[in-house]
């Protein structure tokens, strides 16, 4: 996904490392030196974000919950509670096409080096059977998750992005900025108010790993746009088959919220097309669209669901 406006005049941009990913804000319509100490702002919570939601380090809420024993439980912030309740909500939704507990299965199937594994079928079936939301219980009034015989391995790689993008907007906001789009790493991007040249912000959605020309324009005002997809050193682990997809390159899905599009696509590179439309049916205010894998490995067709509402 790309930010049509990006090095625009009249749009102030401002980029922060964070989450192994290049995160940018655009602020239109502000002074520079309020812009530039509502970005640092931003940035400064996505940091906080990464040490309370990152299974990679030990301090974290999630590694605290990874490392719980058996029918142990912890207490938890609200960030990392707030994200868990969301991906329970997106699990139930899909069918469990969309599963935080996959680390497991990731580690059994992704190697360090990002390299795809091939592990001996017993290794997946253990991994597997530490894999499903239902082994975690959220305890709402107390901010605590407890778990049960068995442990799941938690990783928030699919939610968290869109969960610091969501938060940064909500803090620029805050600030009194009017209009910005805050992009978390071409995956993850959240807009609000008008940029300089009409209602909303145009952002273009392309063929995966430079294979083609622009798929779709689309403009977001107040609206949310996750992607997820299949490249070099990047593999997506099917929850309910417990393998690694294959057949799909991309998928793109708007939403209201960062943290649910990101979730939401993720899905769809597992979900057919038969359920992303009958998701969409039922949440009107949400598109989608794949990218198939062609026959000669590349890119296929791209497929539309719902009302995507073009540039």
């Amino acid at each position: 996904m790309n930010a049509e406006y990006s090095g625009h005049r009249d749009i102030l941009e401002y980029q922060h490392a964070a989450m192994a990913t290049m995160f940018s804000v655009m602020i239109a319509g502000e002074d520079s030196a309020f812009a530039e100490q509502a970005a640092m702002a931003a940035f400064q919570e996505i940091d906080r974000l990464e040490q309370e939601l990152s299974r990679y380090i030990p301090t974290s809420d999630i590694s605290r919950i990874n490392n719980l024993m058996p029918h142990g439980s912890a207490c938890i912030g609200l960030d990392a509670f707030q994200c868990l309740q969301i991906a329970s909500q997106c699990w139930t939704e899909t069918g469990g096409a969309f599963d935080v507990t996959v680390g497991a299965l990731k580690d059994c199937w992704i190697g360090k080096d990002r390299s795809l594994l091939h592990p001996p079928s017993e290794e997946v079936q253990r991994a597997r059977s530490r894999t499903g939301m239902g082994l975690l219980a959220l305890r709402e009034l107390t901010y605590e998750v407890h778990v049960g015989e068995l442990s799941p391995c938690v990783d928030l790689g699919a939610i968290g992005k869109g969960y610091a993008v969501d938060r940064a907007s909500g803090l620029l906001r805050e600030w009194g900025v009017g209009s910005a789009l805050v992009h978390g790493g071409g995956s993850s991007v959240f807009a609000f108010g008008d940029s300089p040249e009409g209602s909303g912000w145009p952002v273009t959605l392309s063929a995966p790993g430079g294979e083609g020309a622009m798929l779709e324009k689309v403009r977001l005002r107040d609206r949310s746009l996750g992607g997820s997809g299949i490249g070099r050193g990047m593999h997506i682990i099917d929850p309910r088959s417990a393998e690694p997809v294959r057949s799909r390159r991309a998928a793109w899905v708007c939403s209201d919220s960062a943290a649910r599009s990101d979730a939401l696509s993720t899905a769809c590179m597992v979900l057919t097309h038969a359920e992303i439309e009958q998701y969409c049916a039922a949440h009107p205010e949400t598109w989608a669209m794949v990218v198939e894998v062609g026959e000669d490995g590349r890119s296929g067709a791209a497929v539309r669901f719902g009302g995507i509402k073009t540039a």
